[in-house]
C-alpha cells in the first residue's frame, strides 16, 4: 500500500516569533505604564520644586522690600516729629547742619555711612563709622554707583526736569565691585518732607550704603529660612534662584543665588520604592508569563504536529484520511495523461456494520474498523492507496491499470478477506461488504466525477443484494439522476400541495355498506404522469422525505373525511414516520388542527414496525389509543404473527395480506391460514378485515369464516372523493358487482 507524501510546514518559528512578539509587547506595555509612572512623579516633583523655588524667590525679594519699608517707615517716623524738618532746614548755617546731620546719623545704626546730598552732588554733611564724611568719602561711594548725583554734573535750571532721571521717594540697590556688595538706598527728601526746596544746594538725597557680609547673608537665611544664601559670578541656569548684582557699569556680572528646598526630591526618595516595587512584581509577572507562554508554545507545537498526523490520518484506523486520499487521487489522476495507464476508484462499504455497533457496542465497531483497516492493507500492492474515508467506508485507489480485470481481481481479494470471521471482544463475527468500481480514464478524468459514479456502482451492489462488487456502467447513472430528479420533484409537489389522495373502499362482508376508507396517495408528475406510491414511497424515506410527505397524507385524509361523518379512515404509517420521536405529537396536533374526531381515525402500522422496538412502539401507541385513535395491525400472515404483539399492542383490527388471496383454494393451506386468522381475530375481539378480495368465490369463503370487513377491486380501487361521495348516495353501492361476479 502507498501512502501518499504530505508536506508539513512546522510552525516552530512562527510559535517562536508568537512568544517573542508576546513577551516584547508586554515588556513594552510595562515600560510605558512605568515610563507614564515616573513621568507623573516627576512632574509632580519638578511642579513642587517649582512652587518652593518660587516661595523662596518671593521671600528674598520680600526681604529686600522689607529692608527698603523698614527705613522709609524711620524716615517717616523722623518726619512726622519734625525732627528730620529742623534738622535740615534750608536756614540754618552749614556748620549747624552737619552737627544735626552727625547727631542725627546715630538713628541710622544700620547704616556703615549716610551722606546728606544736593541735587548737584554736593555733599552737605557725612557720616562713616560714626565719624565725620566728606565729599572725597562720597565719591568713593559713587565708583560702586555712577547714577548717584555728581558735582560735575551740571545743575538743571528747571526743578521738574531736575527730578526726572530720579525715582520718587526711595530707591535701594545692591552694587557688586567683584570684592564686595554694597546695599545703597536714597531717599528723596523733598517728598518725603513735603519740602519745596528752591536752591541748587538744598539737601535733598539722603544716601545711605551697608556692607553686606556673610554674616548678612547668613543672617537672612536664618530668618527667611533660605538655604546657602551666597554670591556667585557664574549665573544659575534657574531663574528662580538668582537675583542680578549690578556692577558698577551697569552689567551683571554677579549673581546672589541660594540652594532652594526641594520637597519634590522626597517625594521621589518615597516614591522610588513604591516604582521598585512596581517594577519587581511586574518582573516577576513578567517571568511568570514568559514560563507560560513558552509551555503555551511547546503545547502548541504539540498539537500543531499532532493536527498535521491527523489532517492526513484517520485517528482510528491510522489510515489515510479523506483529505489525503482526494489529494493522492488528483495526484493520480495528474499523471494518467503521461503514464499512458489507467486507474480504478473503490468505494467500500460495511455490511452489517450498524448491527455490530447496536449488539456489541461502539467499541466493538470500532475494534471491527480497525482489524477492516489490516485486512485491507494487507490487500494492496505497493502503489494503491487505502483510506478510510467515512464511518464504515472506505476508498482505494488502484494505479498502473490497463483493464478491468485487475479491478476485478482486488474486488474479489477485498470480499475474501472480509468474509472471514472478524474476532470481536471474543465472539467471532461474519460481516460482508459492497464495492463500487469506477474506471479512469474511461468512465471520467476528474476526482468528483469517479467519487459519484463509483458511489452509484456501491448502490448498486447493494441493491442486488450486498456483499458483491459492481462496475459503473452508464444505465446506473440514469436511474440515478432518474431517482434524483423524482427526488427534487417530489419535494416541490408536497410543498405546492400537487399530489392526490384516493380512498379505497372498505365494505362490510355483504358488500352491502361501506363501513370506511382507506386513504392512498398519488402523485400526477407533469412530466412522467402518474408515479406509483412504490416508487416514490421508497425514495420519500431513502431521502429523509417521508415525514413531510406522511403528514401531508394524514392532514388531507382528515380534511377530506370530514365529510363522511359515518365513515372510519384509515391512513398508512410508515416505519420510518413511527420511528420519528415526533410522531405521536405531529399526529396528535395534526388531528386537533384539522378538528378531525379521533375515534374515526384509525392508523395502519405493519408487525416490523412495532417488533423492532417494542418498548418505545408500546409507549407511541398508549398514548394514540390514550387519545382515541384506533389501531390497524397491517399485511398480518406474512410477518412474526405472534399472539403476543397482538395482545400486548391491544389492536382494534387485524388486515389479512392479500397474498393468501391471490391463489387461494377453498380447501388448499392458504384457506386453512385464512380460517385460522379470522377465528384467530375474532376469538380475541378484534375486527378482521380482508385486502385483495377481487373475486365472488373469496367473498363467499370470505362471508362464511366471519370475516368482518372486505376491501378490494371486486367492490372498488382507490378512487378519487367525489367518487365516494357518488358511492355513498347509493343504497346497494356494489349490488352490480355482486350480481354480475
Amino acid at each position: 500500500m502507498h501512502s501518499p507524501f504530505v508536506a508539513k510546514t512546522t510552525n516552530a518559528d512562527s510559535s517562536a516569533r508568537m512568544l517573542t512578539s508576546t513577551v516584547t509587547t508586554l515588556a513594552c506595555a510595562f515600560l510605558l505604564v512605568m515610563a507614564a509612572a515616573i513621568t507623573v512623579v516627576l512632574t509632580i516633583a519638578h511642579n513642587a520644586n517649582t512652587v518652593e523655588a518660587t516661595r523662596q524667590r518671593d521671600r528674598i525679594e520680600a526681604a529686600m522690600e522689607n529692608q527698603l519699608r523698614l527705613r522709609r517707615l524711620r524716615l517717616e517716623s523722623l518726619a512726622s516729629t519734625g525732627t528730620l524738618q529742623a534738622a535740615f532746614h534750608p536756614a540754618i548755617p552749614a556748620a549747624t547742619l552737619r552737627w544735626a546731620f552727625t547727631k542725627l546719623s546715630q538713628r541710622f545704626e544700620e547704616f556703615d555711612g549716610v551722606y546728606l546730598v544736593t541735587r548737584s552732588g554736593r555733599v552737605l554733611a557725612g557720616v562713616e563709622n560714626n565719624v565725620e564724611a566728606y565729599q572725597a568719602g562720597y565719591e568713593g561711594l559713587r565708583l560702586f554707583d555712577p547714577t548717584l548725583p555728581s558735582p560735575s554734573q551740571k545743575p538743571a535750571n528747571d526743578n521738574a526736569a531736575t527730578r526726572a532721571g530720579f525715582m520718587p521717594g526711595f530707591r535701594s540697590s545692591l552694587i557688586y565691585d567683584g570684592h564686595e556688595v554694597l546695599a545703597i538706598l536714597t531717599a528723596d527728601l523733598e517728598q518725603l518732607l513735603n519740602l519745596h526746596l528752591l536752591k541748587a544746594d538744598a539737601p535733598v538725597n539722603l544716601i545711605g550704603y551697608r556692607r553686606v557680609t556673610s554674616t548678612i547673608f547668613d543672617e537672612m537665611a536664618t530668618r527667611y529660612r533660605i538655604n546657602g544664601l551666597r554670591i556667585t559670578r557664574t549665573m544659575p541656569a534657574n531663574p528662580l534662584v538668582r537675583r542680578d548684582l549690578a556692577a558698577p557699569d551697569g552689567v551683571t556680572r554677579a549673581w546672589l543665588t541660594w540652594t532652594p528646598e526641594r520637597p519634590g526630591d522626597a517625594m521621589i526618595r518615597q516614591f522610588i520604592w513604591a516604582l521598585a516595587a512596581a517594577g519587581l512584581i511586574f518582573a516577576g509577572i513578567l517571568l511568570y508569563a514568559i514560563r507560560r507562554l513558552r509551555g503555551a508554545a511547546n503545547e502548541i507545537r504539540l498539537r500543531e504536529v499532532q493536527i498535521q498526523r491527523l489532517a492526513a490520518q484517520d485517528e482510528l484506523s491510522l489510515l489515510p484520511n479523506r483529505r489525503t486520499f482526494d489529494l493522492r487521487l488528483d495526484q493520480e489522476l495528474a499523471q494518467i495523461t503521461r503514464t499512458k495507464t489507467g486507474l480504478s476508484v473503490l468505494l467500500l462499504d460495511l455490511d452489517r456494520f450498524k448491527s455490530v455497533n447496536d449488539t456489541y457496542g461502539h467499541k466493538a465497531g470500532d475494534e471491527l474498523i480497525r482489524q477492516v483497516a489490516e485486512r485491507l492493507a494487507g490487500v494492496m500492492r505497493t502503489g494503491d492507496t487505502v483510506a478510510r474515508i467515512g464511518g464504515d467506508e472506505f476508498g482505494i485507489i488502484q494505479t498502473n491499470l490497463h483493464d478491468a480485470s485487475g479491478s476485478a481481481a482486488l474486488g474479489e481479494r477485498i470480499l475474501e478477506a472480509l468474509t472471514r470471521p472478524f474476532n470481536l471482544m471474543g465472539i467471532d463475527t461474519v460481516i460482508g461488504c459492497s464495492i463500487g468500481i469506477a474506471l479512469a480514464p474511461q468512465d471520467g478524468h476528474d476526482r468528483e466525477t469517479l467519487l459519484r459514479l463509483a458511489d452509484t456502482a456501491l448502490y448498486q451492489s447493494k441493491n442486488e443484494g450486498r456483499n458483491r462488487y459492481s462496475f459503473f456502467e452508464p444505465r446506473m447513472n440514469r436511474a440515478l439522476q432518474m431517482k434524483r430528479v423524482v427526488e427534487e420533484d417530489l419535494r416541490k409537489a408536497i410543498a405546492r400541495d400537487e399530489l392526490q389522495l384516493h380512498f379505497q373502499p372498505q365494505v362490510s362482508v355483504d358488500g352491502t355498506v361501506i363501513t370506511g376508507v382507506e386513504a392512498l396517495v398519488r402523485w400526477p408528475h407533469p412530466l412522467h404522469g402518474m408515479v406509483p406510491p412504490s416508487e416514490f414511497v421508497a425514495i420519500a424515506e431513502e431521502r429523509g422525505l417521508i415525514v413531510p410527505l406522511s403528514e401531508w397524507v394524514l392532514r388531507r385524509a382528515c380534511l377530506e373525511a370530514k365529510h363522511w361523518p359515518e365513515l372510519r379512515l384509515a391512513v398508512n404509517v410508515s416505519p420510518v414516520q413511527f420511528r420519528h420521536k415526533d410522531f405521536v405529537q405531529n399526529t396528535i396536533r395534526i388531528i386537533e388542527e384539522t378538528g378531525f374526531d379521533p375515534s374515526r381515525l384509525e392508523l395502519e402500522l405493519t408487525e416490523g414496525v412495532v417488533v423492532e422496538d417494542a418498548d418505545a412502539a408500546e409507549a407511541a401507541l398508549m398514548d394514540l389509543r390514550a387519545y382515541g385513535v384506533g389501531l390497524a395491525l397491517d399485511d398480518f400472515g406474512i410477518g412474526y404473527s405472534s399472539l403476543i404483539y397482538l395482545r400486548r399492542f391491544a389492536f382494534d383490527k387485524i388486515k389479512i395480506d392479500r397474498s393468501f388471496l391471490e391463489y387461494m383454494e377453498t380447501t388448499g393451506e392458504s384457506a386453512i391460514l385464512v380460517h385460522s386468522i379470522v377465528h384467530l381475530g375474532r376469538a380475541l375481539g378484534l375486527r378482521v378485515c380482508a385486502e385483495g378480495v377481487e373475486t365472488p368465490e373469496q367473498h363467499r369463503f370470505l362471508q362464511a369464516i366471519g370475516c368482518h370487513e372486505l376491501q378490494g377491486f371486486l367492490f372498488s380501487k382507490a378512487v378519487p372523493p367525489e367518487e365516494i361521495e357518488r358511492l355513498r348516495a347509493l343504497d346497494m353501492p356494489f349490488a352490480a358487482s355482486l350480481v354480475a361476479a
